[in-house]
């Protein structure tokens, strides 16, 4: 075999391999490479700050003892864990000494509020953008491609057409993510523009130090040299009368001189209280984008997505349930996952499905109840908001007859009920309409999106109380 270190290494992952069951391997040490051996000190390139603690908390006795069999006595162990993929940052720590040094000279500055009270010609300007919230992070799907083209279009020529951009949707499904994304492309393409991400609540807060300090003139002064400025959960601003009169005249400076602005809130600007209807009006100049909740099919891939970078190792069959059972938002899936980790850390387990239903409560309701022919049937009528009589009527208009088509299928496919006590249910119908049913939805499920978008909406809220 000889003495190259990779051969080596490869020696030593096959003695750890023999010594641990496949899922611990395959979790934290299928990703763990070799990155250097030279002059007694070996440095094992690891892809995140969490592998490398559990690995040191739980295997290092083992790592050590096989160095040491495989490389030889006095070898000095350090890890170069990845921290920020996109930009390529890692740090360095030797086995156990948690004193962490910088790699090269990419230090990262603290994430300071910028001063808004100093003159704006005496301070460099924190643009307060999180570097991994960028587009190549933000995977897209149905319920973000408006948003996301609308975003990209934006970076590439700020004030040009989208402006404001007001960007809406429930909480955790993206909003903060890609309005980063935005300004973060912006500064890359534009680096001589002055770009701004500021919560609402921090500019209110901005905002009564300045009055408090009577320097208000230098807070409305600092945001007006602002070329594209993002303002995250605007809806903070309801029934806050001054701060939306400052905001007022804020906005209405940048907008005429052709800067832009990136608004994000949990609702539609009608939908928000005590806005001022002249904030309200000015809100509508742009273009208003919803993120919808992600669809089965993104909430997969983000998941993948977030395994992957975190070079964990989870079945698929794990993956798929939780994407099948956790629609609403992109938080709740980052965080079951997080939980599976720490669950499988300090447990000692294996990450299944019987873990997963033990995680799973904590984030969602589960109904444990069976499901019926009568309770899918009112799920689908809630879901298109018919009443029951209206499915089981004799009614042939189009929008009835494919409810009641897909009320019939999805009974079919979710309970043991034969077609005959299916179609019973559901107006009197005999076998023969049942089944003709099912093979209509059958059909359009394979050519049409809006048939296929139903049927998942209405299966997410079947095990949902």
């Amino acid at each position: 075999m000889g003495n190259n270190p990779n051969e080596l290494w490869r020696r030593c992952l096959e003695i750890i391999h023999d010594n641990i069951t496949q899922q611990q391997f395959d979790t934290w040490f299928a990703y763990i490479n070799l990155k250097s051996f030279a002059d007694k000190r070996l440095v094992l390139s690891v892809p995140s700050q969490f592998v490398y603690e559990f690995v040191e908390e739980h295997f290092l006795d083992l790592l050590k003892k096989t160095i040491t069999k495989v490389f030889g006595t006095g070898v000095c162990l350090s890890y170069s864990i990845l921290e920020d993929k996109q930009n390529g940052l890692t740090v360095e720590v030797e086995s156990s000494n948690k004193s962490i040094v910088q790699n090269g000279t990419a230090v990262r500055k603290a994430n300071l509020s910028p001063d808004v009270l100093m003159a704006p010609a005496v301070q460099d300007l924190d643009s307060q953008l999180r570097p991994n919230y960028n587009f190549e992070n933000f995977l897209e799907g149905d319920s973000n491609k408006l948003a996301r083209s609308v975003g990209e279009a934006i970076a590439q020529n700020p004030a040009k057409t989208f402006n404001p951009f007001f960007l809406f949707g429930h909480s955790g499904v993206g909003k903060t993510h890609l309005a980063n994304a935005i300004g973060l492309k912006t500064k890359e393409l534009h680096p001589e523009l002055r770009v701004l991400y500021v919560s609402a609540h921090l500019f209110q807060v901005q905002y009564t130090d300045s009055v408090r300090n009577n320097k208000t003139n230098d807070f409305i002064n600092f945001y007006q040299t602002i070329d594209v400025l993002i303002i995250d959960d605007i809806q903070e601003f309801s029934g806050l009368t001054k701060t939306q009169n400052t905001f007022f005249h804020i906005f209405n400076h940048l907008h005429l001189n052709g800067k832009q602005l990136i608004l994000t809130a949990d609702r539609p600007p009608v939908a928000i209280e005590g806005l001022e209807e002249r904030l309200l009006t000015r809100f509508k100049w742009g273009l208003q984008a919803e993120l919808e909740r992600p669809d089965k099919s993104l909430r997969n891939s983000i998941l993948c997505d977030k395994v992957r970078k975190d070079g964990l190792c989870i079945p698929q069959n794990v993956i798929s349930f939780i994407s099948e059972h956790v629609d609403e938002s992109v938080r709740d899936l980052e965080g079951i996952i997080n939980s599976l980790m720490a669950y499988s850390v300090v447990y000692n387990c294996d990450i299944d499905l019987d873990l997963v239903n033990k995680i799973m409560p904590k984030f969602i309701e589960i109904n444990d109840e069976p499901l019926t022919t009568e309770s899918i049937l009112e799920k689908v009528c809630a879901h298109f908001d018919v009443s029951r009589e209206d499915i089981c009527s004799k009614s042939r208009k189009q929008p009835i007859v494919y409810i009641r088509q897909l009320a019939m299928y999805l009974a079919n496919k979710h309970t043991d009920k034969s077609t005959s006590q299916i179609g019973h249910c559901v107006g009197g119908r005999n076998h023969a309409t049942v089944i003709h049913s099912i093979k209509q939805i059958k059909n359009l499920i394979d050519t049409d999106e809006r048939t296929r978008r139903d049927i998942e909406e209405i299966e997410s809220t079947f095990f949902r109380k």
